[in-house]
């Protein structure tokens, strides 16, 4: 049976294959099981006409089946700086993956340089990625080349020293010539995933982009001192090829009124501003859109605490009203508690943990969850001053000398954790004490 998620369509085939394949659709899930799923063709073909996709971008329509709006899988995104001997390698993000339902409301916490702006820059394709997919409405928006790239390599110099072993050992000419014939099946089939992964990041529809924006950390730095409130907030607009000044500035006001500011606000500048005007801004900017996925970059860590609740309690409106799908970046756990329904904990780019809101809260698992919970003051001066800081230290809270690689378990539903099965035994046990 042929899998539509694994195949590559060359661009200049005809969509008869596409349909013959997609009818026999297979779907992916966690583990590696796979049940079969036959997908509507006319359904497909009424989605790409209408968010305007190329039919030979790889698609996951199942996602859409079960109202994923965004699902990222396996994100890498590596920098390198210096050259030469000198040059280096940072895994900003390393093998994140979560699912996002429409509707909902994600919080990724963790300390500074954890890779938790790196990973919604990377969603939005401000970044090209290193690997990994990310699918957006079931369409893969973004992918990386450098899994397969690695495949190619090691899978030839291994099997090379394998067809080594055997000509010495004398083995059968039948058996070296089938590993041979391996390292070119293997290598054709990465190389045919690269090409549609190539393609797939030429051809990326621009409608559905449109539907993702962002609420970047810093008001001050985002927006242009040179330009209006009237011309930043409807800059997207003309580049999109809306160029009717009547109807831009109507939309302009109504933005304005809905994030709390005025109409009079839209022939001044930035620096006439306090920082919680600047957000408002900021978040009318991405509004004017009318995007369906918002991901907000730490949108409250450089307002006063007063101005925080406002911008909260009016994102918090903005998601009803608007039924917003929302990332929601943050530091400070008790307002990711309150406006998130579920939590992704990240450390050094991995995520160590993720589970619903009240889960984590009530279940924190992950040694460095807890040091960050154990981190939140207490309203109460008494109880405060009894509050036991946790101190994270990887090396004396994890023993891995045994060569056992962690990785993400689940826990209990939806509850997953970074560790080993021996930690994952232990975590089961304090889970039912």
């Amino acid at each position: 049976m042929a899998n539509l998620n694994n195949t590559h369509i060359p661009p200049k085939e005809n969509d008869e294959k596409l349909k013959i394949m997609t009818e026999n659709n297979v779907k992916e899930l966690p583990g590696d099981e796979e049940i079969y799923a036959p997908i509507a063709v006319d359904d497909i073909d009424r989605f790409n006409r209408e968010y305007k996709v190329n039919p030979n971008v790889k698609q996951k329509p199942e996602l859409r089946q079960q109202n994923v709006i965004l699902s990222v899988r396996h994100l890498k995104q590596f920098f390198t700086f210096g050259r030469g001997v000198h040059k280096m390698k940072n895994k900003a993000v390393n093998d994140v993956s979560f699912d996002i339902r429409e509707g909902e409301c994600l919080g990724i916490v963790g300390e500074s340089g954890c890779g938790k702006t790196t990973t919604g820059r990377s969603i939005i394709r401000l970044y090209n990625i290193t690997s990994g997919s990310v699918y957006y409405r079931g369409v893969r928006i973004s992918a990386g080349t450098r899994w397969n790239q690695k495949e190619i390599k090691y899978y030839t110099l291994r099997t090379k020293q394998k067809i080594e072993e055997l000509k010495q050992n004398g083995e059968s000419p039948e058996k070296i010539r089938a590993l041979e014939d391996s390292i070119k099946t293997v290598c054709d089939e990465q190389k045919a995933k690269i090409s549609q992964i190539k393609f797939d990041n030429r051809h990326v529809s621009r409608k559905l982009m449109n539907e993702i924006q962002m609420i970047f950390q810093d008001p001050v730095d985002s927006l242009d001192p040179r330009m209006t409130v009237e011309d930043i907030i409807q800059e997207g607009l003309r580049i999109q090829g809306f160029r009717n000044r009547k109807e831009n500035h109507e939309k302009v006001v109504e933005m304005l009124n809905r994030v709390g500011l005025v109409e009079e606000h839209a022939s001044r500048y930035p620096h006439e501003f306090s920082g919680g005007q600047k957000q408002r801004v900021g978040i009318a900017r991405a509004l004017i859109m009318n995007p369906k996925l918002l991901i907000c970059d730490e949108p409250i860590s450089a307002l006063d605490v007063s101005i925080r609740a406002q911008i909260i309690n009016l994102l918090n409106d903005l998601k009803h009203d608007l039924n917003l799908t929302i990332i929601f970046i943050a530091h400070d756990l008790s307002v990711v508690k309150y406006f998130c329904d579920s939590i992704v904990v990240m450390y050094y780019g991995k995520v160590v943990e993720k589970a619903p809101s009240d889960e984590l809260f009530k279940n924190p698992m992950h040694p460095y969850t807890r040091s960050l919970l154990s981190a939140i003051p207490k309203p109460n001066p008494r109880s405060e001053r009894t509050r036991k800081r946790i101190t994270y230290n990887p090396a004396e809270a994890h023993d891995y000398s045994n060569g056992e690689r962690p990785e993400l378990r689940e826990i209990s539903p939806n509850h997953f954790v970074y560790c080993s099965m021996a930690e994952f035994e232990k975590y089961k046990t304090e889970l039912v004490k």
